[in-house]
């Protein structure tokens, strides 16, 4: 048995390598970034060949993981929960027209907001679509279930969702891995000719055997081996423990000597049995899972609203990640919490780094802008964002992938003229280019700042989809030659920069300003790997 150390993430990663993966597919989003780079840097991976290049957003990571299963293999889609949002419209209809390879669908959610819009449960969606669920309660289990989600999509023909958090991703504890590595699959059409054509007729057909598959993963799930019930003599209360909740449960009691009965859910739907058999023995049910009320709100609907407790009726917290304080409040013991951080103390904001041309990019942009009036400027996720906050505050909208180009079209619909689109390179290939056609097919009066620096930076530095083309496909898309600006960013063109955001915000159509110059970061480590690369030649 090998022994490794290694994150959530990345025992995710390594399981799926050792379960024979073809290929796996995603767009950077924290915490999911590091399984696909971990498969990228990985030895193994590259002398089985598995495919693990960056796709340009989630849906088409989605859509390609599933051409891959349609043609035999077994493959994995990774991505945070706001990436599932990108994807649904695939992820929805691949639950109806189900896999033929393995196919598991590894979404990391970000319960907290350490870096996300918002809190979503990806559980909803898994629930949403009747697809089953995968929840592992620590790393170990992370490793052990992807090699299982592979086993189960393919036994229930059927893409399996594994659900992570951001402290289980993160993380890191020892992992004994498999004596053997699974050989890929051979390439094998499906048999069925039209399982993937969802022609109404045939949707409505597959629909119905989605809905009589419901019994199956049910019983898989009563049957799974990460589900448990542990039985104790203490019926007052009893406890069901979700994925990482069972982890805190655990650290309240460290020889594992819970007085309480404790059903353990890592598979979902969630197993019946154990559920009936906890909820009618004990007085009340204490529910712990990191996310939305998701078993909560289902124990809710028949049983009596006060035997119930959790996140629901204030025992903890609604919003905001778990952990083993508040795990053990909720279990009645006393929480010692530290002293007071000193009002000395200043918050330290996240900022954009020094020498980030961004920087120059919002210098320039403030001070034209404030010649036409504020509350005109709609930007994107990425490291720009934080031209939100001081010293620039220059952003007035930042909502979700792509909607800057989009929004500021609204505006401009609305009568807010000029209004500016803030968006980086990544971003725009992502989805920023639909929204741009939509402008170019109104001719709306727009000005879209693409700000190039040649990489996904706020991820790590991955290698953007938008390299090298941002400007041919603006033009291609339609964006007169005329109103396309392209220059490098730096401080002494400050003011040859005024006058190109002034003259195309005075233009009544659509512009786009690509300020471009690479991220420093990322420049860097660049530099640092070509030093290596030069020494290492040298003594060869």
């Amino acid at each position: 048995m090998q022994k490794s150390l290694l994150l959530g993430v990345e025992a995710i990663a390594q399981g799926a390598i050792d379960a024979g993966m073809s290929g796996v597919y995603a767009y950077p989003g924290t915490p999911s970034t590091e399984i696909t780079e971990y498969i990228q840097h990985s030895k193994l991976a590259a002398e089985r060949k598995i495919h693990s290049e960056w796709s340009a957003n989630e849906k088409t990571a989605m859509e390609t993981a599933l051409g891959m299963s349609y043609a035999g293999k077994r493959s994995m889609v990774c991505m945070k929960h706001v990436g599932l949002n990108v994807a649904a419209d695939c992820f929805m209809n691949a639950a109806i027209t189900g896999s033929n390879g393995g196919m598991l669908v590894t979404i990391a959610d970000d319960p907290s907001m350490h870096s996300s819009q918002n809190e979503q449960d990806s559980r909803v969606y898994a629930k949403f679509a009747m697809i089953p669920i995968l929840e592992p309660s620590n790393q170990q289990e992370a490793y052990e279930m992807t090699r299982f989600g592979f086993e189960l999509s393919e036994a229930c023909e059927i893409p399996v969702l594994m659900r992570i958090t951001t402290r289980l991703a993160h993380s890191r504890a020892g992992i004994t891995r498999a004596t053997e590595v699974t050989p890929q699959n051979h390439m094998k059409l499906p048999e069925d000719k039209v399982q993937f054509v969802l022609l109404p007729g045939i949707a409505r057909k597959r629909y119905k055997m989605l809905l009589s598959n419901q019994e199956k993963f049910e019983l898989a799930s009563e049957e799974s081996s990460f589900n448990t019930y542990t039985d104790a003599a203490d019926k007052s209360m009893g406890v069901i423990a979700c994925g990482l909740g069972y982890n805190y449960l655990m650290e309240n009691y460290p020889n594992g000597d819970c007085p309480y009965p404790v059903v353990k859910i890592s598979q979902y739907p969630i197993p019946r049995k154990m559920i009936q058999k906890i909820t009618s023995e004990c007085d009340k049910v204490l529910v712990l899972e990191d996310g939305y009320p998701v078993v909560e709100e289902m124990l809710k609907g028949f049983l009596e609203n006060d035997k119930v407790i959790g996140r629901l009726d204030g025992t903890l917290s609604r919003d905001g990640e778990l952990n083993p304080d508040m795990v053990g409040a909720a279990l009645g013991f006393e929480v010692v919490e530290g002293m007071p951080v000193p009002e000395m103390v200043a918050a330290r904001p996240p900022a954009l780094c020094v020498g980030c041309h961004h920087h120059d990019v919002y210098k320039a942009l403030n001070e034209v802008i404030a010649e036409y009036g504020e509350g005109r400027v709609f930007s994107d996720i990425g490291c720009y964002t934080l031209g939100a906050l001081p010293p620039y505050r220059a952003i007035n909208a930042v909502v979700d992938m792509g909607a800057s180009i989009t929004m500021a079209k609204g505006a401009a619909d609305a009568g807010l003229i000029p209004s500016v689109a803030m968006i980086g390179d990544s971003t725009f290939t992502h989805s920023g280019m639909t929204g741009l056609l939509d402008a170019i097919n109104e001719n709306s009066p727009i000005t879209v700042i693409i700000s190039d620096n040649e990489s996904i930076s706020m991820t790590g530095g991955q290698k953007s989809s938008a390299k090298g083309k941002l400007e041919d496909i603006c033009a291609g898309l339609g964006v007169h030659p005329d109103h396309i600006h392209v220059y490098t960013s730096l401080p002494k063109k400050h003011d040859d920069v005024k006058d190109i955001i002034r003259k195309e915000l005075d233009y009544q159509g659509v512009s786009v300003i690509i300020p471009r110059r690479i991220c420093v970061q990322k420049n860097v480590r660049d530099q640092k790997i070509k030093k290596a690369l030069k020494k290492a030649a040298a003594k060869a």
